[in-house]
């Protein structure tokens, strides 16, 4: 044992430390409000797309983005769009490295979801819609997909 009561060799703790959080990018389209008034419509369909990116902003210092577009339709034409781009800002010490992409693309998105999760419903609801309550996304799933993907397409094409 060390002087610190801690085992010689033990390894050092990741510390992940949230230093912001912000909305980076922001549309909400509206086109057809005046006719969904009027004519009302069916119930909307609901297309969602979400992505997960990071990057070294400096040293020790990584942003964490969760891209979202949200679409919804219905026999009048678009109910309403809307893309934003949350993120938050992390200082990270003491990570190995082949741990860094999975806390930057699964760890961060999870800690910044319920906050981009009550953006989407208070837009949605000041569009003047019930508000879109996102469903808990699965950020490892996603991960892990993504890395199949880069596999697949590097493996080599057998021509038939």
């Amino acid at each position: 044992m060390s002087d610190n009561g801690k085992a010689a060799g033990a390894p050092i703790p990741i510390q992940a430390k949230v230093l912001n959080q912000y909305v980076k990018d922001m549309s909400f389209e509206n086109p057809n409000i005046r006719k969904l008034m009027t004519e009302g419509g069916e119930p909307p369909s609901l297309k969602v797309e979400v992505n997960v990116n990071a990057e070294r902003v400096d040293e020790g210092i990584f942003e964490s983005a969760i891209e979202l577009k949200a679409t919804a339709t219905n026999n009048v034409g678009t109910v309403y769009m809307l893309e934003t781009v949350y993120a938050g800002l992390f200082k990270i010490e003491s990570i190995p490295e082949q741990a860094l992409e999975p806390f930057l693309l699964i760890s961060a998105p999870m800690t910044l979801f319920p906050f981009l999760r009550r953006l989407v419903a208070d837009v949605t609801r000041e569009g003047g819609y019930p508000p879109l309550l996102l469903d808990p996304i699965d950020f490892a799933g996603l991960y892990f997909r993504r890395q199949q993907e880069v596999v697949a397409s590097k493996s080599p094409k057998l021509d038939a």
